[in-house]
């Protein structure tokens, strides 16, 4: 008798965990599970990097690393000594950046050098906890990072998670790729789509001279790819900054050094974005509620607040390129403030943001590409796109407030 209230009462335990992560999975758009058939491809600097990526483009980005035996995430990202905080409303994950929360087994052992013997039941449980009882939010990307192979992690995602997509990560020899195969068949037999397949130190890139050596083999990846039906997202050199960067606890995708290896990543990210949202994404927490508003100035007693990018003193041509942007406020049809604000690093999406964030209603420029401005509209900000460069950011607002403002072609369309 005692047995089967015991078997009642882990039952409805059960039920109630798997609720609890059904509510958390409704709050996530995109669920990608990273996984490769063997270990030592890259796996786990892929899965933080494409994270820091994604969250330098303004989603919101949840990082679950469930190799719970090795887990490397705290290690690339530099958290192996905090500690996330716990309380009866469950975990709360580490906050790498403002937009990108961190879990890991690593950050919840008393020392980094603690193994985790555990079997079966106990890694499934702890993985379910990861999702059911840890405060993720609202999030646009939730990457979780498995352990190599087709064991009880991956089996875990595939079967009580709902929604998620398969990223393998592979290199080129066939060695690792005998295993990939393997991980496809995986993804098959439990009906997980596969995002696609990245190539990972596919060619060395010499940090010197810029020349590239196929060291492992070239192509590899994209033929298994073709060959298995599977879209081939992209290959990345191998360069030695990638590991200085990953001991160094400071991801590549950070730094801004226009290095190849940092390109084919945001290659990647853009068929991420694509893929997974059928080419419209926006960031959790920043479409509008409402329409994008228009500014009026004219008759108007609120403040307006317009940015033009700033060079010299001057408009320059494109958005992207100015030395700082100037936010002029008009109240009443008159100049009220000038500020000066540096820009955040030039991404997709980036800049929008933080315009709308300093308070931006209008922005004036000379160039901008289509899916600049579609990025500004959605942030409630009016675009107009053609003036001359030349004029001082003060001219131009006096233009703007007499209806004078004089736009054009759009300078630099891309």
């Amino acid at each position: 008798m005692q047995d089967n209230q015991q078997q009642s009462d882990r039952k409805a335990q059960m039920q109630a965990q798997t609720e609890r992560i059904t509510e958390t999975l409704a709050k996530v758009k995109n669920k990608i599970l990273v996984m490769s058939g063997k270990g030592g491809v890259g796996k786990s600097t892929v899965a933080a990097n494409l994270a820091v990526g994604l969250a330098k483009r303004g989603y919101q980005v949840g990082l679950l690393d469930i190799d719970l035996h090795g887990p490397t995430v705290p290690g690339l990202l530099g958290l192996v000594d905090e500690h996330p905080q716990t309380s009866p409303e469950g975990i709360t994950p580490l906050q790498f950046l403002p937009n990108l929360k961190v879990l890991s087994m690593g950050n919840l052992l008393k020392s980094k050098d603690d193994a985790v013997i555990w079997r079966g039941p106990l890694k499934i449980g702890v993985i379910r906890q990861f999702v059911a009882d840890s405060q993720w939010g609202d999030l646009d990307y939730l990457l979780i990072d498995s352990p190599p192979g087709t064991g009880d992690e991956p089996l875990t995602v595939a079967q009580d998670f709902t929604g998620v997509k398969a990223l393998v990560v592979t290199t080129p020899q066939e060695v690792s790729l005998a295993d990939v195969r393997k991980s496809l068949t995986f993804c098959r037999s439990v009906n997980m789509p596969v995002l696609g397949l990245i190539e990972n130190m596919g060619s060395y890139v010499c940090p010197h001279c810029g020349h590239s050596e196929a060291l492992f083999g070239s192509g590899g990846g994209k033929r298994t790819a073709e060959a298995a039906k599977v879209p081939f997202l992209g290959g990345i050199p191998l360069d030695p900054r990638v590991v200085v960067s990953g001991d160094a606890g400071k991801p590549l995708m950070l730094q801004q050094d226009g290095w190849p290896v940092q390109a084919a990543y945001n290659e990647i990210l853009e068929k991420i974005v694509a893929a997974s949202s059928g080419n419209e994404q926006q960031p959790a927490e920043s479409k509008p509620s409402q329409q994008p508003q228009t500014a009026e100035p004219q008759g108007s007693s609120a403040v307006t607040n317009i940015a033009i990018p700033t060079a010299e003193g001057t408009m320059c041509a494109h958005f992207g390129h100015c030395e700082v942007f100037t936010l002029v406020s008009v109240q009443n049809n008159e100049i009220i403030d000038t500020k000066q604000l540096p820009p955040p690093p030039h991404e997709p999406g980036v800049l929008p943001r933080w315009l709308s964030e300093q308070g931006a209603n209008i922005i004036i420029a000379g160039g901008m590409g289509s899916r600049a401005q579609q990025f500004f509209t959605d942030f409630g900000i009016e675009v107009r796109v053609g003036a001359q460069p030349g004029s001082t950011p003060e001219e131009l607002v006096r233009q703007y407030i007499a209806g004078t403002l004089a736009t054009g072609d759009n300078i630099c369309d891309h």
